[in-house]
């Protein structure tokens, strides 16, 4: 019995000890917590997207609460987050603007050329690793297997007719379908952006059409168009600069491929189209005035004939 009640006493003294040492040590060596830091996480959403230039939403509220990184930083999160996250930390956060995701491709099953039935797995980045790449014919253009709307959370994503194309209500920006993309098709653009080049082939015209009818051919007709200097030729594909765009839709009624998109372009090859179409008129019609007038002009000069005189 004395063994027992021994027994216990040793365990209860080595508990108390065990507790106190532990307790001494926690106060001496614990981790002091920003109430900031935990208050903006706690407001982010918690994606770990990485799409704010962070390994994830911790590091993105560590930042935020050093003031290392702006409170308007989550692109996933918006205005809402953006807020309460200024709210947080006493600023006042400015507006973002917001980006989305969009496909420089238009090779769509009826306009890209088939070299081979593929019979692989379904994913872009699988499909790459077989010799061309795919069964369309374009070495440039979108597979079509997904891998993009595999890596969205947000449903933002989908394959239709061949090609990738994104929903701008749901993009958050995040940038997993850019990574996910083998052929480096996809890029951010600003959500007010409407005018856009459907194709990233470098080769020449001839080679284009040969793998795709809705490639660009390199005439360059669009950056004679643009006013604004807002396009340009990188190899033989233009690349418009958003900063100097003013989505006048120009550069896409001139595009005898139809490349370039533009909500209004059919609005505006119409109206070039009957602009065109008067002027020929007119400059027409002056031709066939200035030639009247000249030959009323030439027969005013000539000399009259004489009449004949009578017999007497």
């Amino acid at each position: 019995m004395n063994l027992v009640i021994l027994s216990a006493a040793v365990v209860a003294a080595v508990g108390i000890v065990v507790g106190i040492g532990l307790g001494l040590f926690g106060e001496k060596f614990k981790v002091e917590i920003d109430e900031k830091e935990a208050a903006v996480r706690e407001a982010l959403p918690g994606n770990n997207c990485g799409a704010c230039g962070f390994a994830g939403c911790d590091a993105m509220a560590k930042a935020i609460a050093q003031g290392k990184a702006p409170v308007n930083g989550c692109p996933v999160g918006g205005e809402g987050c953006a807020k309460a996250i200024g709210d947080i930390m006493g600023v006042a956060a400015e507006a973002a603007e917001k980006k989305v995701a969009y496909v420089r491709c238009k090779g769509t099953c009826d306009a890209a050329k088939i070299q081979y039935n593929y019979q692989g797995i379904k994913d872009c980045r699988m499909a790459g690793s077989v010799p061309g790449a795919g069964d369309k014919a374009c070495s440039y253009g979108c597979m079509g297997y997904g891998s993009c709307v595999s890596a969205c959370e947000f449903d933002a994503i989908h394959v239709v007719n061949g090609v990738a194309v994104v929903d701008k209500e749901k993009c958050k920006a995040c940038g997993k379908c850019i990574a996910a993309c083998p052929q480096n098709l996809i890029t951010m653009v600003s959500y007010n952006q409407k005018t856009f080049v459907q194709c990233r082939n470098k080769d020449r015209g001839p080679a284009v059409k040969k793998v795709c009818d809705n490639g660009c051919i390199g005439c360059t007709l669009c950056t004679k168009q643009c006013k604004f200097d807002a396009i340009h030729m990188e190899g033989n594909v233009p690349v418009i600069d958003e900063t100097k765009c003013k989505n006048c839709g120009l550069c896409a009624a001139v595009c005898p491929a139809k490349v370039i998109e533009h909500p209004k372009a059919e609005q505006l090859r119409e109206a070039m189209a009957k602009k065109k179409a008067a002027e020929a008129a007119k400059k027409k019609a002056e031709a066939e005035a200035a030639k009247r007038a000249a030959e009323a002009a030439k027969n005013a000069e000539a000399p009259a004939e004489e009449a004949p005189k009578a017999e007497a």
